[in-house]
C-alpha cells in the first residue's frame, strides 16, 4: 500500500472523502446539494455535485465507484462505473448515479453516495504485430468457462 499526498479543494460543508476502516481501498464521497434534494425515478440519470476538486500526482487516477450498500438496497449505480478522473482534470467532481431499482430514490445534501479509489497507472506503447503467442484459455470469451 502506498500513500501519497493529494491536493483537494472542499466547496462543500462536509468532510473530505475519508476511509471507513483502516484497510479499505475506497474513500467514501457525499453529495453537494445546497439546493436541496436530488429524486430519481426508476430508470433516471443525474450528475450529482460533490463541491470537490483534486490535483491528483501524474501517473495516478482516480476511480469513481458504486457504493455497494446503495446497489443492493435501492439499485442505485453509477452509469460510467468506474469513472475515471484523470490527472489533470481540475473541475468538480461529479458522480454520474443512476436508479436501476423499482422505487424512486431520494439522494440528499451530505449523503455518501460513491466511492473514490486512487491507483497507479501505467500508458501503453503499441506494437503492430501479425500474430500473438496462444495460450491455454485462446479465444475463448463470454461464458466460456460455463456457470458452475
Amino acid at each position: 500500500m502506498d500513500n501519497i499526498t493529494v491536493k483537494i479543494i472542499n466547496r462543500s460543508h462536509h468532510a473530505l472523502p475519508q476511509y471507513s476502516t483502516p484497510q479499505s481501498a475506497g474513500m467514501d464521497v457525499r453529495a453537494y446539494l445546497p439546493e436541496g434534494p436530488v429524486e430519481l425515478l426508476p430508470g433516471q440519470r443525474a450528475l450529482i455535485p460533490t463541491g470537490l476538486h483534486i490535483e491528483l500526482p501524474e501517473g495516478y487516477e482516480c476511480q469513481v465507484r458504486p457504493r455497494s450498500g446503495l446497489a443492493f438496497k435501492h439499485g442505485i449505480t453509477i452509469v460510467n462505473a468506474p469513472g475515471t478522473i484523470d490527472a489533470d482534470y481540475r473541475g468538480e467532481i461529479g458522480v454520474l448515479l443512476m436508479n436501476c431499482g423499482q422505487e424512486p430514490f431520494t439522494i440528499n445534501d451530505g449523503e455518501r453516495i460513491a466511492q473514490l479509489v486512487v491507483a497507479r497507472y501505467s500508458h501503453v506503447e503499441w506494437n503492430s504485430t501479425e500474430s500473438i503467442s496462444e495460450s491455454a484459455r485462446g479465444e475463448g470469451g463470454f461464458g466460456h468457462t460455463g456457470v458452475k
